[in-house]
């Protein structure tokens, strides 16, 4: 299993936009790195949207052999891109101090957001691909959004219904409930919740990833699926339920499966994605098969997002160790997907 149909390459004219990220955090010099391992091979090319300034004073700290160019306009990428890494400029109020984020540049980080995602909108960039935010950091400097899936969702306006997927190349996970207790996921998962991302997940399948008939399963809550009620029974008054809707609306699902048997190689051939019933569920066995090349995809927007699925990390911001293995994969995920998407709607009005 391959997160997309071909995330080798990219076959979209416009470039991804990069996002700053927290400044204070890795985003940076994975960007560098980044670009260091695609430029030489003409793969993926992308701009960030940052401070020209800052960023070459971070790759004289931690990659002194990459050059940083600022451009103009998204379109001047593509042809700056095989000599340096494009820059979109941003300001960045305050001097940043590696691993010490400050709450002056918190706008900065959501203006970059804001700015990659009115550039895709207006068809200048083909995929939105974010850094690592810090959120306590956002909340202080008047951030109003629990995180990036809700402020994506109120960018893109109108009915957007986002659902975040976890992908690397053996395994796709959709959390039904994403991050509240295990007590209170437990307590509002509903039969509406799981019809939901189900639906969404499967055309994301279609349009973005090229699965003509995607496969799904569900993921059991209790443990041995309940055990037919005499280990709980969410099974069959709220799960059950939800794949006979889905099966209903024409998607081909199974389960629900026992969580302990689900996770394994060969059944994971069985299936395109996993519909997980809260976040862990989801996430130890992704983190567990592939812990450097997750990527957090947001499903359900006008247009494609993905990230690196890890955060800032703090204490090794400036000093070069950190691996931009989850940025390359969430690039060559959102540019694969772009290409998916474009063909999917060539075809839906030929």
């Amino acid at each position: 299993m391959s997160l997309g149909k071909d995330t080798d390459s990219q076959n979209s004219p416009q470039p991804l936009a990069l996002t700053m990220g927290e400044p204070a955090g890795i985003g940076g010099e994975i960007a560098l790195q980044a670009w260091q391992a695609l430029a030489p091979k003409q793969k993926t090319p992308f701009f960030v949207i940052d401070d020209p300034a800052r960023l070459t004073d971070l790759a004289r700290q931690t990659t002194p052999e990459v050059p940083v160019e600022p451009i103009g306009a998204p379109a001047e990428a593509m042809a700056v891109f095989p000599r340096a890494v494009p820059v979109l400029p941003m300001a960045v109020p305050k001097a940043v101090a590696p691993g010490q984020p400050a709450r002056e540049n918190a706008a900065a980080v959501v203006d970059s957001v804001k700015r990659a995602v009115s550039l895709v909108q207006a068809g200048e960039a083909a995929a939105v691909v974010t850094n690592p935010i810090h959120k306590q950091t956002l909340y202080d400097g008047g951030f109003r959004f629990p995180g990036h899936t809700e402020f994506l969702a109120d960018l893109a306006g109108g009915d957007a219904a986002p659902v975040m997927m976890l992908a690397c190349p053996g395994l796709r996970v959709v959390p039904v409930t994403v991050h509240v207790s295990l007590a209170r996921a437990a307590a509002s998962l509903s039969t509406e919740a799981i019809v939901q991302a189900g639906k969404v997940t499967a055309a994301a399948l279609r349009d973005d990833f090229a699965i003509a008939r995607p496969r799904l399963t569900i993921a059991a809550l209790n443990p041995h699926a309940g055990e037919g009620g005499a280990l709980g029974r969410e099974e069959l008054d709220i799960i059950i339920p939800a794949i006979t809707e889905l099966r209903g609306a024409g998607i081909e699902v199974a389960g629900p499966a026992p969580a302990d048997t689900l996770f394994h190689a060969k059944a994971r051939a069985g299936y395109d994605a996993v519909l997980c019933m809260y976040h862990d569920q989801a996430l130890i066995p992704l983190k567990t098969i592939d812990f450097e090349h997750g990527v957090n995809i947001t499903l359900g927007l006008p247009f494609v997002r993905t990230s690196p699925d890890h955060g800032t990390a703090f204490e090794i911001a400036g000093t070069g160790r950190a691996s931009p293995a989850s940025l390359l994969a969430a690039m060559a995920t959102a540019g694969a997907m772009a290409t998916a998407r474009a063909t999917a709607q060539r075809r839906s009005v030929a």
